[in-house]
């Protein structure tokens, strides 16, 4: 069983580009649906060339668009044009996510490429929504932050609003965009109903923040930043907490439950403060909270005398939630994600051998293999004869009037 085979015969188009847009379609991509990636035949996707060398693709672009093929089309020619229009009627699924109106100015909207495939799954990836005051604007993962609501809730709670480090104003866009594929597809395979879907990275940001709303709806303020902690504080102790050693990423994060009173009594047990156990001062989650500083420096005396590992492990086996702070060498040097498939090596023909993280659902036991993301215009024949039966000189002509790169 493999998860490369579950989408098997799903064809989409892919006009995406940099991440919210690549990251769904190479999703889709390793569950088994034939990408093909329209490109420029000049530059190809901008995300090619971020932080990158101009000789060879930047591992930006490798991350976000494995298990892809690439076809480089020039869009100023109508020929071009109209070999994306040929390749639409084939597709189940076009997806875009070019700058406000830029796909309609192209002469490849949503109601001409509906009238040239009628059970099309159209998607449309923008930084704000259709109706939204901004929908016009341009947008990437952090104005989406910023405008969603993510950031105003990140950060020290005295300190400025602060952008958190994973991508979900992009790669988190594009996940909802995916799930919102599959659904539309599964009706389509019963019904052949063709669907537009439209989604803002802004409101995106709105999904992922649900629980800051319920903090702003019971107390009637918006929900602050709460630094390290849940949104509202949470009940001490909650938070990082200084190990033995002193670098930038010593710490633990230990967690202990409103709704699980012995999480307490157990971590007292843990660091040898029995005494303390059934201490008025302490014993609920309302006299801790009233003392919360001090709460803090009872935890990190203990945490101090342990490294951020052995703290994680004495915590843990107490059941009680507690994790080391890994910092992204340190996970890339456990060899276990790569044993059970989670980072897997992509054997690349430029880069050569690279390393990354695939999709890390188990399909029967195993990941999907990553496979080499393309390289521009890589397989343009190929494409041209499996989705429009085109013959080699077919294929030559177009390329020798610079129609496909």
């Amino acid at each position: 069983m493999s998860g490369e085979n579950c989408l098997t015969g799903l064809k989409i188009l892919d006009l995406t580009q940099f991440e919210a847009g690549p990251s769904c379609t190479e999703a889709l991509a390793w569950m088994g649906a034939d990408v093909v990636k329209v490109e420029n035949p000049g530059v190809g996707d901008p995300g090619r060339s971020v932080g990158g060398k101009s000789d060879k693709d930047a591992f930006y672009f490798l991350q976000y668009n494995a298990n892809k093929r690439s076809i480089a089309v020039n869009l100023k020619d109508p020929r071009g044009l109209q070999v994306v229009k040929d390749l639409a009627r084939q597709a189940d699924v076009m997806i875009e996510n070019f700058a406000p109106g830029a796909i309609e100015r192209l002469g490849l909207g949503y109601d001409v490429i509906k009238a040239i495939n009628p059970g099309i799954i159209y998607c449309q990836v923008k930084g704000f929504g259709t109706g939204s005051p901004f929908e016009k604007n341009l947008a990437f993962d952090m104005i989406a932050q910023a405008c969603g609501g993510l950031m105003s809730i990140t950060g020290e709670e005295d300190g400025p609003p602060c952008k958190p480090g994973a991508t979900i104003g992009d790669t988190g866009t594009g996940m909802l965009m995916a799930i919102s594929v599959l659904g539309a597809y599964i009706r389509k395979q019963r019904t052949g109903q063709g669907e537009h879907l439209q989604l803002a990275m802004q409101d995106s940001i709105l999904h992922y923040i649900r629980n800051a709303f319920t903090f702003m709806e019971r107390t009637g303020k918006p929900a602050p930043r709460a630094g390290s902690k849940t949104v509202g504080g949470g009940n001490p102790p909650i938070g990082v907490y200084p190990c033995k050693g002193g670098g930038p990423n010593d710490y633990v994060y230990i967690y202990t439950s409103a709704a699980n009173p012995e999480h307490w009594n157990r971590l007292l047990r843990v660091m040898g403060r029995d005494d303390l156990i059934g201490d008025a001062n302490y014993s609920t989650p309302e006299a801790r909270t009233a003392r919360r500083e001090e709460v803090d420096a009872i935890v990190s005396a203990w945490t101090r005398q342990h490294d951020k590992h052995e703290a994680m492990r004495l915590v843990g086996s107490a059941t009680i939630p507690a994790g080391a702070v890994m910092d992204t060498m340190e996970l890339a040097n456990d060899k276990t994600f790569e044993q059970r498939g989670i980072r897997q090596t992509m054997a690349h023909p430029k880069v050569g051998d690279y390393v990354m993280s695939g999709w890390p659902v188990r399909f029967g036991g195993d990941t999907p293999k990553v496979k080499a993301a393309p390289l521009l215009g890589e397989h343009g024949a190929e494409v041209l004869h499996d989705w429009l039966k085109l013959d080699a000189k077919s294929v030559d002509d177009l390329r020798s009037q610079a129609v496909i790169g």
